[in-house]
């Protein structure tokens, strides 16, 4: 599983029917810009939990299905490296 955080939807009109209407996000990995199979309805903002690969197709729907990044959870409480929260403790 990796950590990522929500930037913004990505539309695109034009896709093979397999992937019906399923939302699709840009999500931060580190430095690179990655896009993700939307699975619980994130926001721009929002951390994230993310699985790739096989699990990344299941997570969307089947394994037939064309993905290798899927957001599969919403993390509530998480203070990035770096962030204030972590010299608190």
């Amino acid at each position: 599983m990796k950590i990522c955080q929500v930037e913004r939807p990505l539309v695109s009109t034009n896709r093979i029917a397999m992937m019906e209407h399923k939302l699709l996000q840009v999500v931060r990995d580190g430095s690179a810009q990655v896009v993700a199979v939307d699975a619980v309805g994130a926001k721009p903002g929002d951390w994230v939990l993310c699985v790739g690969s096989s699990a990344a197709r299941e997570a969307a729907g089947s394994k037939g299905y064309p993905s290798d990044l899927t957001i599969v959870g919403i993390i509530d409480h998480w203070p990035p490296e770096g962030s204030d929260a972590d010299s608190a403790g």
